[in-house]
C-alpha cells in the first residue's frame, strides 16, 4: 500500500496559547491542488515566501492535541520546525 500519511517529531515543538508544548504530529503528500490553489491567496501575491505558510497549513494534518492546523499555528512554529517541516 502507498503510504501518503507521515508522522513527524519536531525539533523544539509548538507552543500553545496556555504554554503547553506539541511536538509529535502527523502530515500528508502535498497534492497539486495544495501547490497550486495557495497562489490564488492575496497573502501569497504579496509575499511569495509566504506559499510555504499557506502549503504546510494544507498538508500538516496534526500538531499535538492542537483541534486545527492552520496559517496561524504555521506562522507561530520556531524556524528550526519550519524547516524541518519543508525538508
Amino acid at each position: 500500500m502507498f503510504q501518503t500519511e507521515y508522522e513527524f517529531t519536531l525539533p523544539k515543538g509548538y507552543v500553545d496559547e496556555e504554554g503547553t508544548l506539541h511536538k509529535k504530529g502527523t502530515m500528508r503528500l502535498a497534492t497539486a491542488a495544495d501547490e497550486i490553489l495557495p497562489l490564488k491567496d492575496p497573502r501569497v501575491q504579496q509575499n511569495p515566501a509566504y506559499l510555504t505558510v499557506i502549503l504546510l497549513s494544507r498538508v500538516v494534518t496534526k500538531i499535538g492535541s492542537i483541534p486545527a492546523v492552520n496559517p496561524r499555528v504555521i506562522e507561530e512554529l520556531f524556524a528550526s520546525d519550519l524547516g524541518y517541516l519543508q525538508e
